[in-house]
């Protein structure tokens, strides 16, 4: 009994394998704090949480826990189950901890970065995101303020490191037990080969042949409701599973072309009364523009008494066609350009940043091209931010004007691009050498975290429930004098302008707006001077209406390919949406949530402002779910075939 006993401690004392397992158990602890961490920074965004959803989620999230842990320490697992005598080598451990320290902790800075970033994009951060800044000049200047604009959550990662290091020291093995060779090396093959093993089914999800790889797909499978994913799976996993893969994919919802046909087509024929028209076009895209700002979309809000923060658009209101219910297709800037210019809507993936990003398209500036238009695009930002300027070529603007064009940085706000004020003047300016008919794009940068204005500015404007608001005035008070720029040049009066937002804020105050329509609610107006509008418009619309409206306005007489509705038409108007993994259909007064295979969620949007009722049980759901299907297939395979334009 004494020489088992002796036999057991020794084993344990020198059990490198014991010894990899607590360290990956103790990773996992801090996921699932993380995790926790992650729900509590966010639990407006999960209404209805209780304790068993709860309890199922942790529950799920420790699969995806597990491939994220296996998938970070792959290195680590190999070069620790080597049946080598080096793995004792006092160097060779040290190097093994660092590494160990240095793979886990940037996992818990990404987990803990999509704390703040998934308020932004209500979803889990994938691959896409390096594509997305890299072309960034600033991120030098970004990043430090971003760890001190968001200290408390770097100082949890600062704990969480800390743990991490005194864990990685603390548990270690002092060396291998004494023994003979054979068994050594010959246990030790075999001990690593039955860990690799079960690496490999750790990360695949299971040992069965027919197992795929588990994706963030397979979330749902834990999830009590669509937004459940972004709890259940970590951010780490997102990363890895999502880089270099090609999300949009062909579906066949219908087998029959016509059918498909007759249920939706992007395909507009459009058949005008009248010539066409040739008036100049200005599209105003603002950043982070909910439509929570302003006060005119929001009469009901707080019992009437709410005024917003951008007098100068109420008062153009007045005199535009407005829609009250107004929805972005994406969460992301580079969500807009394609859905606003192209009526190219972005789904799982953004069209910028897909595998189809090269695809031929047609946009307001190549269409108006063809019709003898001079076309521009203006963006405050460093040139290459955002990719804006290689997809304003792709889209056929002629010219692009960003910051090198306008030519003094000391205008610019330290972090974005040049203030919205400055930039606006001299994109009038700009426009005004423009000869006509023209079309330009517009594209502000100062109403964006971290929410600055110009020191001349400060105290200026009323003071609101968040920074934010400040910014939101600046923005509109930089609009008012473009504006009033504009209205003294000879094209003015020639000139349809369209406003809209590229998506809405992550800073949102009434408990309206924080739901899943709510997030999507930014503001449309459409402004000529002397065109009143003729109706009061309640119909519900969407940004890659913008497209097929304008060239309605135009009297546009060719064919093209939009995913939008003509605004200007009496036909009943739908708009669609994605937040991961589901899809949303908007009418006037009902939000759709299709996950795949059926709808499961349905609201009346208009009078149940905070979602409390789901009506899926009173309603005929056949007509809506084919509409949402169609349109999911016409432009998944669209877009893996090349066919967004016109033979």
């Amino acid at each position: 009994m004494d020489h088992f006993r002796r036999f057991f401690k020794d084993f344990l004392r020198g059990n490198i394998y014991l010894v990899l397992m607590l360290r990956l158990l103790f990773v996992g602890l801090l996921f699932t704090v993380s995790r926790l961490l992650f729900y509590f920074y966010n639990q407006d965004l999960f209404p209805g949480m209780n304790p068993g959803r709860m309890f199922d989620l942790l529950g799920g999230g420790l699969r995806f826990d597990l491939a994220a842990i296996l998938y970070l320490n792959l290195l680590l697992i190999l070069f620790t189950v080597l049946p080598l005598k080096i793995r004792f080598n006092r160097a060779y451990d040290r190097t093994l901890t660092i590494l160990f320290v240095l793979m886990n902790g940037l996992g818990l800075v990404a987990n803990l970065a999509d704390m703040v970033y998934y308020r932004f994009t209500l979803r889990r951060t994938t691959s896409m995101l390096f594509e997305q800044f890299s072309n960034e000049t600033n991120m030098a200047v970004l990043i430090p303020r971003f760890i001190w604009d968001y200290s408390g959550v770097t100082i949890i990662f600062i704990l969480m490191l800390v743990a991490l290091i005194w864990f990685a020291i603390k548990i270690k093995s002092s060396g291998p037990r004494q023994g003979n060779p054979w068994i050594f090396f010959g246990g030790g093959f075999l001990m690593g080969c039955f860990c690799l093993g079960l690496t490999v089914a750790g990360i695949r999800g299971g040992f069965r042949h027919s197992t795929r790889p588990i994706a963030v797909s397979n979330a749902m499978a834990y999830a009590h409701a669509p937004e459940d994913v972004s709890l259940i799976v970590n951010t780490p996993f997102s990363l890895i599973r999502t880089a270099g893969t090609a999300v949009t994919r062909r579906v066949e919802y219908f087998t029959k072309e016509q059918e498909l046909e007759d249920v939706f087509s992007p395909v507009i024929h459009p058949a005008p009364e009248g010539d066409f028209t040739r008036e100049n076009v200005v599209v105003i895209i603002l950043e982070s523009f909910s439509a929570e700002f302003v006060g005119a979309l929001n009469p009901w809000a707080e019992d009437g008494a709410y005024k917003g923060y951008t007098p100068f658009l109420d008062s153009l209101i007045q005199k535009s066609m407005t829609w009250q219910h107004t929805f972005a297709n994406g969460r992301k800037s580079i969500d807009a350009m394609p859905s606003v210019f192209c009526s190219i809507p972005s789904g799982e993936v953004p069209f910028i940043l897909s595998h189809y990003s090269n695809n031929k398209v047609n946009s307001l500036a190549s269409l108006l091209n063809t019709k003898g238009y001079h076309s521009a695009f203006f963006h405050g930002a460093p040139n290459g931010s955002m990719g804006f300027d290689a997809f304003a070529r792709q889209a056929g603007f002629r010219e692009y004007f960003g910051m090198r064009e306008y030519g003094n940085d000391a205008d610019m706000d330290g972090w974005w691009g040049i203030w919205d004020e400055p930039f606006l003047q001299f994109t009038a300016k700009k426009i005004s050498e423009f000869r006509e008919p023209f079309v330009a794009g517009i594209f502000t940068v100062s109403s964006h975290h971290p929410f600055e204005v110009p020191k001349s500015f400060k105290g200026k404007f009323k003071p609101g429930k968040s920074k934010m608001h400040e910014a939101v005035q600046y923005t509109d008070y930089a609009l008012k004098k473009f504006f009033a720029n504009a209205s003294e040049q000879s094209w003015f009066k020639n000139t349809w302008f369209i406003i809209t937002a590229d998506h809405v804020s992550s800073e949102i105050t009434l408990p309206e707006y924080k739901t899943i329509w709510g997030r999507f609610a930014v503001p449309l107006l459409i402004f000529k001077q002397g065109i009143m509008p003729q109706y009061e418009s309640v119909k519900v619309a969407q940004q890659t209406d913008i497209l097929p409206t304008v060239l309605s306005l135009l009297k546009y007489d060719e064919s093209y390919l939009a995913f939008g509705n003509d605004l200007t038409s009496r036909d009943s108007n739908f708009a669609f949406g994605y937040v991961h993994p589901v899809h949303h259909l908007y009418s006037d007064s009902l939000l759709y949530r299709f996950d795949g295979q059926r709808i499961g969620e349905v609201y009346q949007y208009e009078t149940d402002k905070l979602m409390k009722n789901n009506l899926t049980g009173k309603l005929d759901l056949a007509l809506p779910e084919r509409l949402i299907k169609a349109r999911i297939q016409q432009y998944n395979n669209r877009m893996v075939e090349n066919r967004l334009t016109l033979p």
